[in-house]
């Protein structure tokens, strides 16, 4: 059994395998200041809630863009469950990373790009568009000869709708969802469909760009993840498969490949 942990800005993900298939996922608050303990308590309490022996896990990985918590994890996974994790990064994903430096790329990307390839590039042999819907939109690039090639950063919806919130005062803080039309009759309304039509056309329109400067670009796949990917992929006309746990899965197929190779 493998424990996957994907520590992002927002949320900490985890996911315990048996073998290939997810058996349980947990979302977490990420609360920069967690102790190495606290962490550990949470951790170990969730699987004892599953029933899950700690002692039965063979290994743990993990995928962090939040350097204030990665140490934490790695103390806790040593204090706690007696293993060291295997640490996502550029070096040890086993693809081929066309950015500069390689080491910029969020481990979160470089997973998720491992994981839609093998899930779907493997078998079509296309290019792939990943976008994760996160506390950043991003959009990650993999050729149909499996490198990563690179992509875009955006400021995630949220981060828009709470800056809209704390700058403007007379506006109101909402639930982000598909409003009934474009045409708000209502403030709230008015700012749903900014926030919700505004990141569908960003998708598509970015998607679309994209296509156009990727070698058979109008063969690429685009695949959603994160949390917001159901709520925006359905309006697209881009996206045709909607991953929540590509991250996930990303970290037990680069877990089996480092056991592998030794």
């Amino acid at each position: 059994m493998l424990l996957a942990i994907d520590v992002g800005n927002t949320n900490v993900t985890i996911g315990v395998f048996d073998g290939q298939d997810l058996a349980h996922n947990w979302r977490l608050a990420s609360m920069r200041e967690r102790t190495a303990d606290e962490l550990g308590i949470f951790v170990t309490r969730l699987l004892e809630q599953t029933r899950i022996d700690a002692a039965s896990l063979s290994g743990i990985a993990i995928a962090s863009v939040v350097p204030t918590l990665t140490r934490p994890m790695e103390e806790m996974c040593e204090r706690y469950f007696a293993r060291k994790a295997l640490l996502v990064d550029a070096a040890n994903a086993g693809m081929p990373i066309r950015y500069t430096p390689a080491g910029d790329v969020g481990a979160d990307r470089i997973v998720n790009a491992v994981a839609a390839w093998e899930q779907y590039g493997r078998e079509l042999q296309v290019p792939l568009i990943v976008v994760d819907f996160g506390t950043g939109t991003t959009f990650d690039v993999i050729s149909r000869g499996r490198e990563y090639l690179g992509g875009v950063i955006c400021p995630g919806i949220g981060i828009s709708a709470d800056a809209l919130f704390q700058r403007a005062a007379r506006l109101p803080r909402v639930d982000i969802k598909k409003p009934a039309s474009v045409i708000g009759q209502s403030t709230v309304d008015a700012i749903q469909a900014g926030l919700f039509f505004g990141y569908v056309e960003m998708v598509d329109g970015l998607v679309r760009r994209i296509r156009g400067e990727l070698e058979q670009g109008d063969q690429a796949v685009v695949i959603a993840t994160g949390g917001l990917a159901g709520v925006i992929a359905d309006e697209t006309t881009s996206i045709r498969h909607v991953a929540p746990d590509l991250t996930l899965h990303g970290l037990r197929l680069i877990w089996d490949s480092n056991q592998a190779g030794g």
